[in-house]
């Protein structure tokens, strides 16, 4: 039976709901809605899930765990996958079409990945790599945004997708990044980056969406001989599909600019259309030349041009301390925009293009959205790379990798870097202190009212010059003072995220804050091996803890705050013992019975509704619930001992025992309070 359309829907509609509440309460302390609420909208989920078959990749019902690999698998594709001819004339594609229909679609700018089904679950994921072989990345297609785990249909299915990541998504990503790592160039790198991580929660984290556009086989099944009827099946299986439209020679123009049109809002990144016969068979029957099938062909966005004078580089310093060389011309007409500015990213693209100050270069928006520099017509290549930050006047240093060359502040204190750094203590996920954009907190920087975070608190002994400033007045003064003492309030794991640790982000901060108690005092003094202990803390993030609590500076700044602030407590369950009930039976057992353990829960459970209520068991004990097998794990909870599933292999190779319910409910009633 094929899943209504409104089914489909409303689980895609409970998936980001909870997923937003769960978000919310375990990175952030917030509750968007009741227990009861949440319970009621998880069992409509699950009971829709089972009912349909479908079941979408990072849903709340699913418990799917981080395995970190030690590299990517190689493996070859059944057929070659090869590229598209392409053309950049609309009546070149009518006249490919002929007068026979075919599907117009995005030609989406990420990276392609095979998926295969049997028996309704994914078991394989494989990039597209060279079209001969390409890497394995299941562990990673777990967590991507539009792609079903589990489907209606049974036999083997193999189809084709892309994996992409949005505009917005990739700005946010590109700011977040630590200092150590540059910043990406465009959002198909950042996609190809994330979709091959050896560690599949940092696919996790970057919202990688797979949009399904093209079914290659259905094993049992009698296909329709249509494109679009393909990709409409796809859709009743859970999958989301790329935007199609079915066109024919008369109308392909005008669809072409109703894609066109659409450009400027479509998050997704796309470079161009793709042109495919409906008839799949007659598809099919033209064969393939040696690079190019002859089903279909990619149509390139004729990329408009404008001829203009460069004016000069504008070196313009992040957070991070990164300085970014900005070409700044004289302003051209561009798809209807007027464009005076573009990114150069790094010192290696400048000078591969050899630009010069008055050159006369060609610029152009790459898939009609970001301004880029085609080429230097003159290449005088006569830039100096300054020596000094334009912003502190301290100095500069080139930083090289295998892939760039890049240009950094090495002043700690250079204002620049503390803009951002006082917007991400002032953001929603930190102290959420509200009158203070950026452009504010540079007008407050540049009067020398704020030099450190403690200094927010002090903005009231400085009312005369802050009313006097441009854009405020004394109404602004009062709603500022009444933000920044509702601020002091608050719990201790956002000043922890507002301090731009590099690597310790919202959910880190939680974490830590959390085994620590909230206890400042312990949690800056905390060694190197106290941090590995977490579960979800690795080397490289406590490494980067320990350095930061380390520098004198930074520290004094952080003790600083601190005192400023009225930390809460954390929320500590005191009682001695806790009333559990387990198969109809009412169990009272000590608190802190798993105190220092880390459960993993794999396969089917039998005694407890679902894997959550027996996680939810496990965390009112005192103990952990992680979705991997790792050294620090106490126990691997399986009904299938002898399961060779790979957190069973995982388990038994790390030696970490491997036990039932039953054998977990014996350790439970051995803590049974009388």
């Amino acid at each position: 039976m094929v899943p209504s359309e409104n089914k489909k829907n409303r689980i895609k509609e409970l998936c980001a709901l909870l997923s937003e509440a769960s978000r919310a309460y375990y990175a952030e302390g917030r509750e968007l809605m009741p227990n009861i609420e949440y319970d009621r909208l998880y069992d409509e989920l699950a009971a829709l899930e089972q009912e349909t078959g479908i079941i979408l990749a990072r849903s709340p019902t699913q418990n799917v765990g981080y395995e970190v690999l030690s590299e990517l698998p190689k493996e070859r594709h059944q057929s070659p996958m090869l590229s598209l001819d392409k053309t950049k004339s609309v009546s070149a594609l009518a006249q490919w079409l002929g007068d026979r229909p075919g599907v117009l679609s995005w030609k989406l700018d990420g990276l392609t990945v095979v998926l295969t089904y049997r028996n309704g679950e994914l078991i394989k994921a494989v990039t597209r790599g060279n079209g001969e072989i390409g890497e394995v990345v299941t562990p990673n297609a777990a967590f991507f945004e539009g792609l079903p785990l589990r489907i209606p249909f049974d036999g083997e299915l193999v189809l084709r997708g892309e994996a992409v990541i949005g505009y917005r998504d990739f700005k946010r990503i590109n700011e977040e990044m630590p200092e150590t790592d540059a910043a990406y160039k465009n959002p198909r790198n950042l996609c190809s980056g994330s979709v091959r991580q050896l560690d599949p929660s940092v696919t996790g984290k970057r919202h990688v969406h797979l949009l399904a556009f093209q079914l290659v086989s259905a094993e049992g099944m009698e296909l329709p001989d249509s494109f679009s009827k393909r990709l409409d099946w796809l859709s009743d299986q859970g999958f989301e599909v790329v935007d199609h439209v079915i066109v024919d020679s008369g109308s392909i123009a005008e669809t072409v600019e109703g894609f066109k049109a659409r450009i400027e809002s479509n998050d997704l990144p796309s470079d161009g259309l793709v042109l495919t016969f409906e008839d799949v068979e007659y598809g099919l029957s033209l064969g393939r030349t040696a690079k190019f099938p002859r089903n279909s062909i990619a149509f390139k966005w004729q990329d408009e041009t404008a001829e203009t004078r460069l004016l000069h580089i504008e070196w313009s310093p992040s957070r991070t301390g990164l300085i970014n060389p900005i070409a700044v011309f004289e302003p051209v007409e561009l798809e209807g925009t007027t464009v005076s500015r573009a990114s150069v990213h790094n010192l290696s693209i400048l000078r591969q293009l050899r630009l010069g100050i008055g050159d006369r270069i060609k610029v152009y928006k790459a898939n009609m959205i970001i301004p880029q520099i085609a080429e230097d017509l003159d290449g005088r290549d006569d830039i100096e790379i300054p020596d000094t930050c334009p912003i502190c006047g301290g100095a500069t240093e080139v930083h090289r990798d295998k892939e760039a060359e890049t240009l950094y502040c090495t002043n700690a204190d250079c204002p620049a870097k503390k803009i951002k750094a006082f917007a991400l203590m002032v953001s929603r996920d930190a102290l959420n202190i509200d009158g203070l954009s950026e452009m504010t907190l540079e007008k407050l920087i540049g009067e020398g009212l704020i030099k450190e975070y403690a200094d927010l608190f002090h903005l009231s002994g400085h009312r005369d010059r802050i009313i006097s400033m441009e854009g405020f007045g004394e109404r602004s003064f009062q709603n500022l003072m009444a933000a920044l003492e509702k601020a002091r309030d608050t719990e201790l794991f956002r000043p922890l995220y507002g301090l731009g640790i590099p690597g310790i982000g919202l959910s880190g901060a939680k974490l830590i804050a959390s085994e620590f108690g909230g206890d400042y005092e312990r949690i800056k003094g905390a060694d190197r091996e106290e941090l590995l202990m977490i579960e979800g803390i690795g080397e490289v993030l406590a490494d980067s803890f320990v350095s930061y609590f380390s520098d004198e500076r930074k520290l004094g700044e952080a003790d600083r705050l601190m005192k400023e602030l009225r930390i809460r407590p954390m929320e500590l369950n005191q009682a001695e013992s806790v009333l559990l009930s387990i198969d109809g039976e009412d169990i009272e057992v000590r608190t802190g019975l798993f105190s220092g353990m880390t459960f993993v829960i794999t396969g089917d459970v039998t005694h407890f509704q679902n894997r959550r209520e027996l996680q939810d068991v496990i965390e009112r004990l005192g103990g952990k619930a992680s979705g991997s097998v790792s050294k620090k794990t106490s126990y691997l909870i399986n009904n299938d001992p002898e399961s060779s599933s790979s957190k069973n292999q995982k388990a038994k190779e790390l030696s970490i025992p491997i036990i039932n319910e039953e054998e977990l409910l014996r350790l439970i009633r051995d803590g049974h309070k009388a």
